[in-house]
């Protein structure tokens, strides 16, 4: 990839790290197997290698580019209200363990489904946002 690494490119690829996370998780906490989970492991593992090798690269490329001081502080604001968003979800997420209406593993997909459902709220808000401004 020869091209420019942009702000939206980076806020964009945290979807697919929110999207291994989730996949990690699966891997951790179910409790069943069949034959075809070591496949779907290893997929998963060999691609999360290729992928931050790749990330890696294009960071370093992104650091070395002059930056759209707009964009980040837009970015900045849009943090902020995913943090008051996160702050909500997780205290959801602790009272309804608290009453046991989730357990300890459901609570914990609950949790990886918020920070799933924040990256993608995420790169829509900045899309709108940052393309208002421009």
């Amino acid at each position: 990839m020869k091209s420019k690494v942009t702000l939206k490119e980076i806020v964009g690829i945290k979807i697919i790290y929110a999207i291994l996370l989730v996949c990690y998780y699966w891997i951790w906490a179910r409790r069943d197997w069949h034959d075809y989970y070591d496949t779907i492991q290893h997929t998963i593992v060999l691609f999360s290698i290729i992928f931050f090798a790749e990330q890696a690269y294009r960071i370093r490329k992104y650091s070395k580019e002059e930056k759209n001081q707009q964009a980040i502080r837009t970015l900045r604001r849009i943090d902020a209200i995913g943090l008051k968003v996160m702050v909500a979800a997780a205290i959801i997420i602790a009272f309804a363990s608290a009453v046991t209406i989730l357990d300890g593993r459901m609570a914990g997909y609950a949790l990886v489904g918020t920070i799933f459902a924040l990256t993608i709220m995420r790169f829509i808000l900045f899309c709108a946002m940052n393309g208002k401004e421009s």
